[in-house]
């Protein structure tokens, strides 16, 4: 199903209707659709991961002519997961092209981290069970690709168990998120960018 329409299901059942999802999902759904995103995050539905949880809903954001973008994935699980802590899980990717002399810089995995804390704070997301990696990556290329210029990358892959914020602050702070990651004014207040981030 799509966010706006039919729901992923379990991977052994067709997707079901909207009627026949369970209700903590579909208020789920209705929060995430209630969500006001920044404009200049341009996000969409995509295929959500089929084997993760019986019920799954996924989007993406790009940011126009920046290099960033990310992806959003909310998964439910009736039964609950003992790893997630409760039923409902966030699961989210940030990639953002840096500056190529900042790639080196050995605090930048650790303020990634900070900030995406910092800005969960800021949307008043409540959560446990936090978890993820922040990851610099230099791509150099050789043979018939050696004309291309080397690049530095960031990534962001976390996911957090959801408790009593609404679903649609958890999607509103992963948007700041990409735009934020890609350089784009204004921050919320008290939330420091990432530094050098590329601004096409």
């Amino acid at each position: 199903m799509s966010v706006f329409g039919p729901l992923a299901g379990s991977p052994a059942r067709p997707a079901p209707s909207i009627g026949d999802l369970p209700a903590p999902f579909r208020r789920a759904i209705d929060e995430l659709r209630s969500a006001q995103t920044r404009q200049e995050a341009v996000v969409e539905e995509v295929p959500a991961p089929s084997k993760l949880a019986p019920y799954a809903v996924a989007l993406r954001a790009e940011i126009a002519d920046h290099s960033a973008t990310g992806r959003f994935i909310l998964l439910h699980d009736p039964e609950g997961q003992d790893s997630w802590g409760g039923t409902f899980r966030v699961v989210i990717y940030i990639r953002a092209e840096l500056e190529p002399e900042i790639g080196n810089d050995p605090l930048l995995a650790s303020v990634a981290w900070t900030w995406l804390s910092d800005s969960l704070a800021q949307h008043g997301v409540q959560h446990s069970h936090a978890g993820g990696t922040a990851t610099r990556i230099l791509s150099e290329s050789f043979g018939s690709l050696e004309s291309r210029l080397a690049s530095n990358d960031v990534e962001l892959r976390a996911s957090w168990t959801p408790e009593g914020s609404s679903f649609g602050a958890h999607l509103e702070a992963w948007a700041d998120m990409v735009c934020s990651f890609a350089g784009l004014p204004p921050l919320p207040e008290g939330v420091v960018a990432l530094p050098h981030l590329r601004r096409s």
